[in-house]
């Protein structure tokens, strides 16, 4: 496949206000630039490694730098060029990058004795040593609570900068209770310089937990950078049927659709640029959830009217599978079988119209970012891009991407604005390979038909309660076991479904769902009673980590 580049950042940051965001490693990087794009704002991420040259294609109304799991008392710690730090743009540093801002100026930076972790409480000097009131804290409460993670402090301010915040964590690093904060640097949370340019913050605005992190970063875009509120759904929307339509021209698209959240997305963004020229491939691989196959053609090949080529696999898949127990195992030989199921789809295509020259996926920005460390080299990488579907470089397409600069969320409200149902875009995730991974050890046709009645019922229940939207995925679990019980005075030995429902706002880390008591009671029932073949039910209360949310 080749690579087109309709929807790269510096062709976006052309059309609106950019924030750039330097990355040295913290799991936190990409919320804050969902927090930035949240505001209206366009953002984009570089590794901190990034040259001048790479940054300034975007033309950033400002930078910020990101947290880091480093100190930057390591010796190999994370650094970015220094001209980043004494330019015309402004600069916001925050946890490690306040830390790396202060050092590289000219300040000092010590390990300290105690850690702050978690919810703090923070209160903002009046003016400081300056007159005037700090620009990111104006008209803001004097005390604020915040959300720590880090173990350095600033012990000795740049030349030109001033404390304008301090912790009121009560540990000995913080100042006590009656002492005057602007005359000590114990406990600096926050800092900025005379020009009111660049700023460091020891916490966190983008986390939730953080109270005033949106206004706060706020007066940082719109007061300090002087940026417009214009990066919008509709924006974006619009600029992307444009350039589908000029690089695509009389060709034709192929898109392979699975129903969830991006594919249907990009479907639908496709399909307005395009209309008939868009085709799509649902690959029915038999380990989908009741009814599903039935519910993309009826949502998008009848009410939409997208050309729907849909691929009945199901025998194939799932006869692959018999005396497979080892969850990876699982995962190869679904990912073969899709590619070739693809394949062939794509040769039937192509044979009866030969103007099908592109293949769309529905790439998100996490998928590119996390192909990159954040220093720039391969050691550290997640996940390799171009993994939606699993498809091949071979493939003799060049490669349309237009969800590729998007966050989830960003794509949840564009699917709003393209006006698709909500019970689409709040879908929980749904694995790849499917059920497949949900039933421990054999896959098995009558495990699938066990699997698939009690998830069914499952959310099902969680629906009529109204707790589907509460939870952020749930599901359920075939085990690999078999328990003794009693029904109509008879012993039975049959199978063990287990519930799992969980809360989380970037599923890196998640909490089990405290779901009511009777809710549970409800769906266990009915399980029990309308599942042939199971006569126990049990609920999952562990949380990521140490566990994960998928149980293979």
């Amino acid at each position: 496949m080749r690579e087109g580049n309709d929807f790269e950042p510096e062709k976006e940051a052309r059309l609106h206000s950019t924030i750039a965001i330097l990355d040295f490693g913290s799991q936190y990087t990409q919320l804050i630039a969902r927090a930035i794009r949240e505001q209206g704002v366009y953002s984009v991420i570089f590794p901190c490694s990034a040259s001048p040259e790479e940054v300034r294609r975007v033309s950033p109304r400002g930078l910020v730098l990101s947290g880091g799991p480093s100190s930057v008392l390591d010796e190999e710690a994370p650094r970015c060029h220094e001209s980043f730090l004494e330019g015309e743009i402004p600069v916001l540093g925050i946890c490690y990058g306040m830390q790396f801002l202060c050092r590289e100026l000219g300040g000092d930076v010590r390990p300290g004795s105690a850690r702050e972790y978690g919810r703090a409480e923070i209160v903002v000097a009046d003016g400081g040593r300056r007159p005037s009131p700090p620009r990111l804290f104006s008209d803001l409460p004097k005390t604020q609570a915040v959300w720590m993670s880090h173990g350095d402090w600033v012990e000795r301010l740049p030349k030109g900068f001033h404390p304008v915040a301090f912790s009121r964590n009560g540990t000995k690093e913080t100042p006590a209770r009656d002492e005057t904060p602007a005359n000590s640097l114990r406990g600096c949370v926050a800092v900025e310089d005379e020009a009111g340019r660049r700023f460091g913050l020891q916490f966190h605005p983008e986390v939730r937990h953080t109270k005033f992190g949106k206004e706060i970063l706020s007066r940082f875009l719109f007061d300090v950078c002087g940026c417009r509120a214009d990066w919008t759904p509709s924006s974006f929307i619009e600029e992307t049927i444009s350039a589908v339509r000029e690089r695509v021209g009389d060709s034709h698209v192929v898109l392979g659709l699975s129903g969830g959240v991006d594919s249907s997305v990009a479907a639908v963004l496709l399909h307005r640029a395009l209309g008939k020229k868009l085709h799509c491939i649902f690959v029915d691989n038999g380990l989908l959830r009741k009814g599903e196959r039935k519910e993309v053609i009826e949502r998008f090949r009848e009410a939409i009217g997208i050309p729907l080529h849909v691929v009945d696999a199901s025998e194939r898949f799932v006869q692959s599978l018999i005396g497979v127990t080892d969850p990876e195992e699982k995962r190869r030989i679904i990912g073969r079988l899709f590619i070739e199921t693809f394949r062939g789809a794509l040769k039937e295509l192509t044979a009866r119209d030969e103007r099908i020259r592109f293949l769309a996926q529905g790439t998100l920005y996490p998928d590119v970012i996390e192909s990159v460390s954040a220093t720039g080299g391969p050691s550290a990488k997640i996940k390799t891009h171009h993994n939606v579907g699993g498809l091949p470089d071979d493939l003799n397409f060049e490669l349309i991407e237009p969800l590729k600069m998007l966050f989830k969320d960003d794509v949840r409200r564009i699917g709003r604005e393209l006006g698709i149902q909500e019970e689409i875009l709040q879908r929980h995730p749904f694995p790849g390979p499917g059920l497949a991974v949900r039933i421990l050890g054999e896959v098995t046709p009558e495990g699938l038909a066990i699997l698939r009645e009690a998830d069914a019922i499952f959310i099902e229940e969680l629906r009529r309660a109204g707790k589907y939207d509460d939870v952020s995925q749930a599901l359920a679990v075939l085990l690999p076991v078999r328990s003794v019980g009693v029904m109509g005075d008879a012993r039975t030995y049959e199978r063990v479904v287990a519930l799992r429902a969980v809360t989380t706002e970037d599923f890196m880390t998640a909490d089990w769902a405290r779901l009511p008591a009777d809710l549970l009671a409800r769906v266990a029932n009915r399980i029990i009673n309308e599942v042939s073949g199971v006569n126990r039910v049990v609920y999952d209360i562990s949380s990521k980590p140490p566990a994960t949310i998928e149980w293979e």
